[in-house]
């Protein structure tokens, strides 16, 4: 461990004054040196003023289960980027540069990443004006050059009901050689807004940071603000918080594999699918009335618990719903038309998934054990270990298996824990968030990591609010497991990922 690097658990918060702000230098190569030994940018941010941009870096180590801290202060207009050295680490870069207005020296690939202007109107990193509106989309494209090589460029307005984006394929023939993915079209201004908070409708606001995902950021929200506040959560809360994530992740991997069979055009797991999707999104409305779980968590616990009544419909309701995704799901590893579509198509390997950081289902059908519930675990999962699931090929089938196999765990622990809920109180009172505090929160959202950092000021209030939906590691895998791919594999590969363009957005 560099002395550069203060260790923090997940879910706790420590002084500022205990994290050395260090030079340039010394604060790039500890992460070098941590990427080096293992660990992984888990969130990498500015917090810009008029004169100064304060830079910190939180990185994760599953070996040792901990989580580290570095943090320096630059009052130029550029800073050297380590992308080139360190490939997860250039996304972020990016998105310091336009939140921060900072240039970020030899970066390979230097460009926006969602439109805005930057939180400090007279900084810009591309000098642009700060009074004209910044048009999403509008910047220089990767090409391919070749008299047979031809662009196809798709979105980011689509057919049915799916968010904006653009994606720009380099193509020769039917064949894929590079494929550029343009978000930035769902930017709400989340994190800005977020200064000088937390304001009585933050929880709200985080619950609807990726809609899918309303009780993985909500825990992450509620893991900050309960380490700024020294408070300790009730255990009947903490499994309640528990069941409805593990719902979540159900009702959305339920979703997937069918919108994978859909893809492939086998219906009758689609069909299937699509409703049993309801019926676990019907039993997070049992929980709290909200079947996306809006409403159910608060700083200290949760809003609702759960009667005896409640526990055994849904044990009842659970029984049927595996039943019939059993079946609906072993037809398709049961017909070799579905096989020959989903085996092969869109492979990322194992050292290309490290590489890019990837995590969640993505990373795992890498062979990469990563999944913060056992590495760096949170709430119930402290005490309650859920076996990770890995597929080793890296491809669409892969991606398929784990949600599967991730589906069927999840329901052995929502069972367990339905029958042996512990007594006590299910909410606990919140106290003021301490002043001068950082405060890091990882939850496994089912999509994968989910990792939320608080830095408070003297008066408790958020200097800085970052937060990092999986998507954002996980759309550069997205684009490199179309590369020699057939054009026409991309539905299925977007599928197969399903990624979060709000939750990447912000």
């Amino acid at each position: 461990m560099s002395s550069n690097l203060r260790t923090i658990y997940n879910g706790s918060a420590l002084p500022m004054t205990d994290i050395t702000v260090v030079d340039s230098s010394r604060f790039l190569q500890s992460i070098l040196d941590a990427a080096d030994r293992g660990w992984r940018i888990v969130s990498y941010f500015g917090i810009p003023a008029q004169t100064v941009v304060q830079l910190i870096c939180v990185l994760a180590n599953k070996a040792e289960g901990q989580l580290a801290v570095t943090r320096t202060e630059t009052r130029d207009d550029h800073f050297p980027s380590i992308s080139s050295l360190c490939t997860q680490a250039q996304l972020f870069e990016r998105e310091i540069a336009e939140q921060c207005g900072l240039v970020f020296d030899d970066h390979p690939w230097f460009k926006p990443v969602r439109f805005h202007h930057s939180f400090v109107p007279e900084r810009d990193a591309w000098n642009r004006p700060a009074d004209e509106p910044i048009r999403a989309g509008v910047m220089n494209y990767f090409q391919v050059a070749g008299d047979e090589v031809h662009e196809v460029a798709v979105g980011p307005v689509h057919a049915g009901i799916i968010e904006p984006g653009h994606f720009r394929f380099q193509c020769h023939g039917e064949e894929v050689f590079h494929l550029e993915i343009s978000l930035g079209y769902q930017h709400r201004g989340i994190e800005s807004d977020l200064i000088g908070g937390p304001h009585k409708r933050t929880l709200q606001v985080m619950e609807t940071a990726a809609g899918d995902t309303t009780i993985g950021h909500g825990q992450a929200y509620c893991m900050v603000m309960e380490a700024l506040g020294g408070i300790k959560v009730p255990p009947r809360a903490e499994v309640l918080r528990g069941i409805a994530l593990e719902l979540e992740r159900l009702a959305n991997h339920t979703g997937d594999l069918g919108a994978i069979a859909g893809d492939v055009g086998y219906l009758p797991t689609s069909s299937f699918c699509g409703r049993l999707r309801g019926e676990f999104l019907n039993m997070t409305a049992v929980l709290c009335g909200s079947r996306f779980g809006r409403g159910f968590l608060t700083p200290g616990g949760t809003i609702f618990d759960l009667t005896h009544g409640h526990c055994d419909d849904l044990r009842k309701r659970l029984t049927e719903a595996r039943r019939d995704l059993t079946n609906a799901v072993e037809l398709l590893w049961n017909t070799p038309s579905v096989m020959g579509r989903l085996e092969g198509t869109g492979q990322l390997t194992h050292e290309l998934g490290l590489e890019l950081g990837l995590v969640g289902p993505a990373a795992r059908a890498c062979g990469i054990k990563r999944d913060v519930r056992q590495d760096y675990p949170f709430g119930i999962f402290r005490m309650t270990h859920l076996p990770v699931a890995t597929s080793f090929h890296g491809d669409v089938c892969a991606r398929t298996m784990i949600r599967w196999q991730e589906a069927q765990k999840s329901m052995d622990f929502i069972e367990e824990q339905l029958r042996q809920l512990p007594g006590g109180g299910h909410r606990v009172e919140t106290l003021p968030c301490a002043g001068r505090h950082l405060a890091v929160a990882l939850t496994e959202g089912w999509r994968g990591e989910i990792c939320h950092v608080a830095v408070t000021d003297e008066a408790g209030q958020f200097d800085r609010y970052k937060i990092v939906d999986p998507s954002f590691h996980n759309w550069q895998g997205l684009a490199m497991a179309l590369r020699g791919q057939q054009i026409s594999d991309f539905p299925l590969c977007n599928k197969s990922f399903n990624l979060s363009y709000c939750g990447f957005d912000l």
